[in-house]
């Protein structure tokens, strides 16, 4: 078991190093993987000192805790990658592109993602309609232009035409994503797309139904396979959150 501890808890925080060099030091929630690769090594310097009782019965306790949050993160898990890969119907008028981190003025990864597939979604010859993208997303910290106006640059730049596009540039969280973009187009009401990382989705079209939304469907987008892993578990911790707020 001491053992296992010390590769599970040099391991977590070797990903967060990798992470770290790949997405930069202040990535989002990159703290879950230094906390939990932390513990796993507490674990082993506790476990070193069997002839102190105390140490020995704090080591056990950490563990059946351990045990207990990474089972239900396990089974969250699993509920975020059941949500990834959902179609919506030709016949859907409208999609909600939502934001993501814009750098300076160009679009993160995980938001160049969402603008492929919404490219590729406007794009769909099957259709018998043109498909209304709602571009939602504000200005945040580090960003030059708001991420709507940031994803009109980029779609119009690969032949969107502007009339396919509506701007909602004060959203800041998924939830005001949503609430605003139907003010603006009345998505609540009739078939509705939500266009972002596959990741993502399943919290999305949960946030979207206890929003009112009644037809909602999920287009996803390609995630990053470097930080997949993270993201899945910080959707997961999202999920738990949510759920106990009471937001789903």
């Amino acid at each position: 078991m001491s053992a296992l501890c010390i590769v599970l808890g040099t391991g977590c925080i070797l990903y967060y190093v990798i992470l770290a060099v790949y997405a930069g030091p202040a990535f989002d929630f990159g703290w879950f993987w230094l906390a939990l690769g932390g513990a796993f090594l507490l674990v082993f310097f506790l476990r070193r000192h069997p002839e102190h009782s105390a140490m020995l019965w704090a080591s056990r306790i950490l563990l059946v805790c351990l045990g207990i949050g990474l089972a239900v993160l396990g089974v969250l898990s699993i509920i975020v990658i059941g949500g990834m890969k959902t179609t919506a119907p030709d016949n859907v008028p409208a999609a909600i592109v939502l934001g993501a981190q814009v750098r300076g003025t160009k679009p993160s990864r995980a938001l160049l993602k969402r603008l492929e597939a919404a490219a590729k979604a406007a794009k769909n010859d099957s259709r018998n309609q043109k498909l209304t993208l709602i571009l939602s997303g504000g200005q945040g910290p580090g960003e030059e232009i708001s991420e709507a106006i940031c994803m009109r640059n980029y779609l119009t730049a690969h032949g969107i035409g502007e009339g396919q596009l509506l701007i909602e540039d004060k959203s800041t969280t998924t939830q005001e994503n949503l609430q605003f973009s139907n003010r603006l187009y009345g998505c609540a009401k009739q078939p509705c797309a939500i266009i972002t990382n596959d990741f993502h989705l399943c919290r999305a079209l949960k946030i979207a139904k206890n929003a009112g939304y009644e037809e909602v469907y999920g287009i996803a987008a390609e995630g990053d396979s470097l930080m997949e892993v993270h993201y899945v578990v910080r959707e997961a911790v999202a999920l738990l959150y949510g759920k106990l707020r009471g937001r789903f």
